[in-house]
């Protein structure tokens, strides 16, 4: 069996007097795919820097093959000491690598290398960081969330281009897809040790379960033992006293191994404040457009969100996301077309630079918004160390300032405040940065319960199959389309998948027709009907025919005369569901002739 090119052994580390790692293993071989995952805070990103070399344990081996090469993707980089993004990337090349795969690189993630860092985005910086990491294709990867702030045709141009090099890789991230289609293996921090599955990802959280499962066992025997143990120190026949002195010594070390047992962490406890419920129709686009002078961002777009809807905005960066959002919640007018908000409407934003949060604030101050000890909910006040505990924050931490968090503890902060509010509208732009994936089940479980509605941008293509029950997608020059179901039902429906180089790339120049002379092909008119507004066509007049019978037969049972007298109740009942469903009827018949005038003035087009 060949030497690995990297092994940590016994790998332990202290903070602030709690251990973070006590007894971790990591071992990475030749063309190796290893998934590291485990709870946000269970030190994955430490040892990932112990396997770098930028950090020292406190105990354990750091063994790396002579002449092997380790490259090392920070979630923050910091390209401050560098005049340019080329300077930056550039810097992490060895003699005998060959410079011109950074500029490539630089390209193919949309830089040019002539940018400012000091301008960059965090996407941008997350971009620059990466070709200088994959430039010198070293033998080792180790990858620190590395599709954090890139946007799907990066993410899925990132894990082609992994797929295809032969170094060997080390990865954490959030992302379920990306893990499960590059990882061979898996390696679980938990609790201060490592625990290694020879599977991908995919085959990870079954396996974690029967690990779990497996423990609760075992401490139900630990407890029937020192049960027995117990009753045999009172009530057991005395043997010789040796005998005695060494079952005294086993039950208090029995005693230990319980006490001193950590349990699986927690999780995180999440529910959102409901207020009033909104109206039937939420958010309503005819023909909205936008153009701030470089071309059009959404160009005649429309659409009818629904309460409890949940609807994914997906494009690449700069496609004009966050303003077709902006448009749609009434923060920025459009162009030309029209956007009407439903009544009753609470929104709740949740952003995704985290920006609302200040360095200096507390986590306390965060949550309490006056510094006071109390968090007020929907159902009352409730003391923030009592709140911060259902989102895994220890009681230490209420001092906490914001800048000494981590990028998990920063997104649970913001769910916190976010979901302490009332509301009947969550604004969600990119919610999945930083979360670990078991808040993330929680997360997708509490938005599926949600009774309001869900605007999401997202470029987690797991997290948008199991919330979105339909996806608005840039297609490309200010045209957004919107696609029924999640993510994977967009691509069906489209034909075909979203790559980098298809997305990013720009359309061929037509030369434009001499003057005088027809163009050789008619452009194709945009319909003005959404795919869900086609869908309501084609089943309003059925929706509407079953509504007449159901009137017409209260209506029958109403006109007896004695009705009011012999069963009162009864005939408010039936009022009450008479004039429900003829609001109904009224509006799908609102709805239906509407639909109908844009069909026809499709069909003049």
């Amino acid at each position: 069996m060949a030497p690995p090119l990297l092994h940590l052994r016994d790998i332990a580390l202290t903070f602030g007097g709690t251990p973070l790692l006590t007894s971790a293993e990591l071992q990475v071989g030749e063309g190796d795919r290893i998934g590291l995952v485990g709870r946000n805070g269970c030190g994955k990103s430490t040892l990932l820097k112990i396997a770098a070399g930028m950090i020292e344990a406190d105990s354990g081996e750091r063994f790396v093959q002579p002449g092997r090469t380790i490259r090392y993707l920070p979630q923050e980089p910091d390209l401050s000491a560098h005049e340019t993004v080329l300077d930056y990337a550039s810097a992490g090349l060895a003699p005998g690598d060959e410079p011109y795969r950074v500029q490539y690189l630089l390209e193919v993630l949309g830089l040019t290398g002539n940018e400012s860092p000091a301008a960059l985005s965090g996407g941008e910086k997350r971009r620059a960081a990466l070709a200088r990491t994959l430039a010198p294709e070293p033998d080792i990867l180790l990858l620190d969330e590395p599709t954090n702030h890139l946007d799907l045709p990066a993410i899925e141009w990132l894990e082609g281009e992994l797929a295809s090099m032969k170094s060997a890789l080390v990865l954490i991230s959030h992302d379920r897809r990306f893990l499960s289609d590059l990882t061979r293996a898996t390696v679980w921090i938990d609790r201060g040790i490592a625990r290694r599955l020879d599977r991908g990802f995919a085959h990870f959280e079954a396996w974690r379960d029967e690990v779990f499962e497996q423990e609760e066992r075992d401490q139900q025997k630990l407890a029937q033992k020192i049960k027995r143990e117990e009753h045999w120190m009172t009530y057991g026949v005395t043997a010789r006293r040796k005998r005695n002195m060494r079952r005294v010594r086993e039950l208090a070390d029995l005693r230990a191994q319980k006490k001193n047992h950590r349990g699986p962490q927690g999780t995180v406890k999440l529910s959102v404040g409901e207020t009033e419920v909104s109206g039937k129709r939420v958010i309503e686009a005819f023909g909205i457009s936008k153009d701030f002078g470089n071309g059009p961002i959404v160009r005649d777009f429309s659409t009818r969100i629904l309460r409890g809807d949940r609807v994914g905005l997906v494009g690449a960066n700069g496609a004009g996301k966050t303003t077709l959002l902006k448009m749609l919640t009434g923060e920025l007018e459009p162009d030309t077309g029209s956007v009407t908000i439903g009544t009753s409407l609470t929104m709740v934003t949740m952003d995704q630079g985290r920006a609302s949060l200040k360095d200096d604030d507390t986590v306390s101050e965060v949550l309490t918004g006056s510094g006071g000890d109390t968090v007020m909910l929907p159902d009352g006040p409730r003391h923030v160390i009592s709140y911060m505990k259902d989102f895994l924050f220890s009681p230490e931490q209420a001092r906490t300032p914001v800048s000494a968090l981590s990028g998990g503890e920063r997104g649970r902060l913001m769910l916190a405040r976010a979901l302490a509010r009332s509301s009947n509208l969550l604004v969600l732009d990119e919610p999945t940065n930083d979360l670990d994936l078991e808040t993330l089940d929680l997360l997708q479980e509490m938005l599926a319960d949600y009774p309001g509605t869900v605007l999401l941008v997202s470029h987690d293509r797991d997290f948008l199959d199991r919330v979105a029950t339909s996806v608005i997608f840039a297609e490309g020059d200010g045209l957004w389309r919107e696609y029924a179901g999640g993510y994977s039902d967009m691509l069906a429906q489209r034909g075909a998948g979203v790559t980098a180089r298809k997305t990013q790339a720009a359309p061929a120049p037509k030369s434009a027709p001499a003057k005088g002379e027809a163009s050789s092909e008619r452009p194709k008119k945009k319909s003005k009907l959404t795919f869900s507004q086609q869908h309501q066509l084609k089943t309003l007049p059925g929706e509407i025919e079953k509504l007449n019978r159901e009137i017409a037969k209260l209506q029958g049972e109403l006109e007896d005369p004695d009705l009011y007298a012999r069963e009162p109740r009864r005939f408010d009942t039936l009022m009450a569901k008479l004039t429900d469903l003829q609001s109904k009827l009224s509006d799908a018949e609102d709805t239906w002739l509407e639909l109908e005038m844009l069909a026809e003035e499709d069909a003049a087009g």
